[in-house]
């Protein structure tokens, strides 16, 4: 069997490989709409899971990614927790392969387990294709995918 190739924990899931380039244009401490019904309503990235960086630079995310967030208004029983999110829309614009540009209104997460698997029970508003494409569980949950 052969061993995992980069830096990556063997039990850290960090999803599938995607199709389009996205641009991470999400820096820590940007704050993000919470588009489900976990109980957050808006959240502040502290993390990105699987990031390698430059020297001075901070970590960014963009569509797809898995990040570290703490929670900074909602419920009372969710506020003030760090938990694990994954980005759905981003306002930054990217390109698909077909040649389409894709951006959306807001940028928003939803809150996840350990395993990727969405604690709440709905997702609020479209969601991006590659995120679904990544995380197969926020795929069979979405409304609307773009």
């Amino acid at each position: 069997m052969a061993k995992p190739l980069g830096g990556f924990a063997k039990n850290l899931p960090l999803g599938k490989a995607i199709t389009t380039t996205i641009p991470r244009s999400l820096p820590i401490g940007a704050r993000l709409f919470c588009a489900d019904n976990s109980g957050a309503k808006e959240v502040e990235i502290v993390a990105v899971k699987g990031y390698h960086g430059v020297k001075r630079r901070l970590p960014a995310a963009g569509v797809g990614d898995m990040i570290v967030v703490s929670v900074k208004k909602g419920r009372p029983d969710i506020r003030k927790q760090v938990v694990n999110a994954i980005i759905v829309r981003q306002k930054k614009e990217y390109r698909r392969f077909n040649g389409m540009m894709v951006k959306f209104e807001d940028n928003a997460a939803i809150v996840v387990g350990d395993d990727g698997a969405p604690r709440g029970s709905e997702i609020k508003g479209a969601i991006a294709r590659e995120a679904t494409e990544r995380w197969s569980k926020i795929g069979t949950m979405a409304s609307i995918v773009v």
